[in-house]
């Protein structure tokens, strides 16, 4: 199993208080890490989110606008014709020289 995920799990069951005394010295060497601290603060900052209040509702139409204002926007530009041929030229060269 990964390592990085095992010590997330380590440290959301220590969060939650349901850490088996087995495994509670390795949820705090979990949290010896930047990813552990990392790990505590996300968790931290997720059950803060879902303990919060719920915003206000949104303005009548807003999803309307909102579609009507992504389907505006432009599409991201393809590659042009003319480079395509000379990628495939360079991607076959390098494929074809010798190492």
């Amino acid at each position: 199993m990964d390592t990085n995920k095992k010590n997330r799990e380590y440290i959301s069951v220590l969060m939650d208080g349901e850490i088996p005394e087995p495994d509670l010295e390795l949820a705090m060497a979990a949290l010896g890490g930047p990813e552990g601290q990392q790990a505590w603060d996300s968790f931290h900052h997720i059950g803060d989110i879902l303990r919060a209040e719920a915003s206000p509702e949104l303005s009548a139409g807003f999803s309307e606008r909102l579609a009507a204002r992504l389907a505006a926007e432009p599409l991201p530009s393809k590659r042009s014709a003319a480079a395509e041929p000379a990628a495939a030229a360079t991607a076959a060269a390098v494929i074809a020289s010798p190492r």
